[in-house]
């Protein structure tokens, strides 16, 4: 599969990538746990079908130390017994935040306050600007039909 557009070659993209990436970069400096970050990036993608962000935070995660196991179990991250209160709240959140138009209102209360029960404003901000971001870069790399597979850990960071 090929690539609709080249992101490096457009003086456009060229000049909107360079605020993407140090979105990305500042996310990762953020004080939500990284272990979380990647989580939550790789569950908002495989949700949204992105290749390319699936491929990328499961071999970034992996490279710091996240188990297989884990990884694995993202997806059935609610009947797994790997992942922590906090991480499942996250998770929680992330499917919330992400398939909005599924469910009349967006976000409930109760999935905002299990996530506000293990993180702190600075936690919660970083996760939610977190879970539009990737949704948003999952929709440049699935419009432009981005192929998957050669991406090589902290090659974007």
């Amino acid at each position: 599969m090929d690539a609709r557009l080249d992101y490096l070659a457009s003086p456009t993209a060229g000049k909107i990538i360079k605020y993407v990436m140090s979105t990305g970069r500042a996310l990762k400096e953020s004080p939500l746990p990284s272990t979380t970050t990647e989580l939550v990036a790789l569950r908002v993608s495989q949700i949204n079908g992105c290749a390319v962000c699936i491929d990328m935070h499961t071999k970034d995660a992996a490279h710091a130390g996240e188990s297989a196991v884990r990884l694995n179990l993202v997806a059935a991250w609610r009947e797994a017994t790997v992942f922590t209160e906090a991480e499942r709240a996250a998770l929680e959140l992330a499917e919330a935040g992400t398939r909005v138009a599924e469910v009349p209102g967006g976000v409930n209360d109760e999935v905002w306050e299990r996530a506000a029960q293990h993180y702190d404003q600075e936690q919660l901000t970083a996760l939610v600007v977190l879970i539009s971001f990737m949704g948003m870069v999952n929709r440049l790399n699935i419009i432009t039909r981005q192929p998957a597979g050669n991406y090589e850990p902290g090659q974007f960071h």
